[in-house]
């Protein structure tokens, strides 16, 4: 049996300061491939006008295996010489999933990409918000129903706010 996965929506926003070589910026024809394992990729439509501040906003909806410890963005050019990686990110899961804040938070993120030989080569930004499932079925209630006395439901939540009072008393 597989392993459980989740989905997740990730959307590419934009690169900046992207350069074949490390040197010459970018012109144009860029886009993005995101993989969370050898066999899940997906791919962004290229932008064809952006050039080395390339812009996609282009939201990706992925499974996410659940041994997957990272997603790798590679940022691709095309060029008549084929296809070229400009520069890779590792977006390690722990920075989106898990912790704190609640799995469909959605995070804005920023990261570095490093090309072949390890020099930074621009930054690409995405936010990513994990997908959570929806539980099919009506409601649960959080406490079993109680009957107490004539038949009173007293199985609902009862807030008290407290107030403070200034009256005085007048003597007459």
């Amino acid at each position: 049996m597989e392993a459980a996965s989740r989905v997740m929506e990730i959307t590419v926003i934009s690169g900046e300061d992207l350069r074949v070589n490390s040197r010459k910026p970018v012109k144009k024809n860029a886009y993005v491939v995101l993989r969370t394992d050898s066999k899940n990729s997906e791919m962004t439509r290229v932008d064809t006008e952006g050039g080395s501040f390339s812009t996609w906003n282009q939201k990706l909806v992925m499974n996410l295996p659940a041994q997957a410890r990272f997603v790798t963005v590679e940022v691709h050019c095309k060029g008549s010489s084929g296809d070229r990686v400009i520069g890779t990110a590792r977006v390690p899961v722990s920075d989106f999933s898990g912790g704190l804040t609640p799995e469909s938070y959605l995070h804005f993120l920023s990261y570095r990409l490093r090309d072949e030989k390890g020099e930074r080569n621009g930054i690409v930004n995405l936010s990513v918000r994990m997908k959570v499932p929806v539980m099919a079925g009506p409601p649960q209630r959080m406490w079993p129903e109680t009957v107490v006395g004539g038949g009173w439901d007293c199985s609902g939540v009862v807030v008290g706010v407290p107030v403070r009072s200034s009256y005085r008393t007048v003597q007459v």
